[in-house]
C-alpha cells in the first residue's frame, strides 16, 4: 500500500532531510586522501547525535554501520572499515539516512577524491544528472515509471549502465515503503503518482555492464566487470507545484 503524507508529514520528513543534506554537504570538503572509511563514519556519527537524530541504517535488517560507503567498483552497501583507506583519485559514494521525529530522511552523493580521472568525473556528474532527470518526472499524473525511463535513458545516452539489482522506494515512517522505483523501464507503467507521494530516487550508474556480485560480507556490491560506479539519491515530495526535494539544503 502507498502511504500518502499530508503536508505536516512532509514538513517533518523534510526536517530529518536537511540534516542529511548538511552532513552530506559537509563531506564533500571533510573526506580525503588517507583516512579510512570508519574514520568518515565516526564524522558522520558525531554530526548525527550532535543534531539529535538517529542513524537510519545501524541494525537496518542487521546492517551494521551508519553509512554506506563504497569505492571506485563498488556499487552501493560497502561497509566502513578500519583498514580501508581512501586514495587519491577514488570515487567515493556515501548513503546516509537519519530519522528525525518518527520520519526518515534519505539520500547519497559520490564524492570524486582529488586527482579523479576525467572519466570517473564524467561518471559522477552523469549519475548526479540522471538523478534530476528522473525528478524531473515526478509530477502529479505521471506514472512511476516515467522516472524510470527518464533515468534510464539519460545515463545510456551517455555510454553507461543503470543497475539493475537495486532501486529507489516510497520512505516515510518507513525506511523503504511501496512502491518501487525502478532506475529503467518503460514510460507510462506502475502506480500514478499523487500529490504527497514521498520517493526516494537514487539512480546506481556503473561505466560498464549493469550486473553486480555480492562480496562475502553479504552486504557490498560490486560491478560484475570491476568498472567504476557512482550513485547519487534525493527523498523527494510529489507536491502540487511539482517534485520537492526534502533532503536538499
Amino acid at each position: 500500500m502507498i502511504v500518502v503524507k499530508s503536508q505536516s508529514e512532509i514538513q517533518k520528513m523534510a526536517a530529518a532531510g536537511s540534516i542529511v543534506a548538511e552532513i552530506l554537504e559537509s563531506l564533500k570538503t571533510f573526506v580525503s586522501s588517507g583516512m579510512s572509511t570508519a574514520d568518515v563514519e565516526a564524522y558522520v556519527d558525531a554530526e548525527i547525535k550532535r543534531r539529535k537524530a538517529i542513524p537510519a541504517f545501524k541494525g537496518y535488517r542487521g546492517y551494521p554501520s551508519s553509512i554506506c560507503i563504497s569505492l571506485n567498483a563498488e556499487v552501493v552497501h560497502g561497509i566502513p572499515s578500519k583498514v580501508v583507506r581512501i586514495r587519491k583519485g577514488d570515487l567515493v559514494s556515501i548513503d546516509l539516512g537519519v530519522i528525525l521525529g518518527g520520519y526518515y530522511g534519505d539520500a547519497a552523493i559520490t564524492i570524486p577524491v582529488e586527482g579523479v580521472s576525467a572519466d570517473a568525473q564524467r561518471l559522477s556528474d552523469v549519475t548526479e544528472q540522471a538523478l534530476y532527470a528522473g525528478i524531473d518526472q515526478a509530477v502529479i499524473g505521471n506514472r512511476v515509471s516515467d522516472i524510470s525511463s527518464a533515468i534510464q535513458k539519460y545515463v545510456e545516452a551517455q555510454g553507461f549502465s543503470v543497475v539493475r539489482a537495486f532501486v529507489g522506494h516510497g520512505i516515510g515512517r518507513q525506511m523503504h515503503e511501496e512502491p518501487q522505483v525502478p532506475n529503467y523501464g518503460k514510460p507510462g507503467q506502475g502506480p500514478r503518482l499523487h500529490e504527497g507521494m514521498t520517493l526516494a530516487i537514487e539512480p546506481m550508474v556503473n561505466a560498464g555492464t549493469f550486473d553486480v556480485v555480492i562480496l562475502r560480507d553479504g552486504w557490498t556490491a560490486v560491478t560484475a566487470d570491476g568498472a567504476l560506479s557512482a550513485h547519487f539519491e534525493h527523498t523527494i515530495a510529489v507536491t502540487r507545484q511539482g517534485p520537492r526535494i526534502l533532503t536538499k539544503i
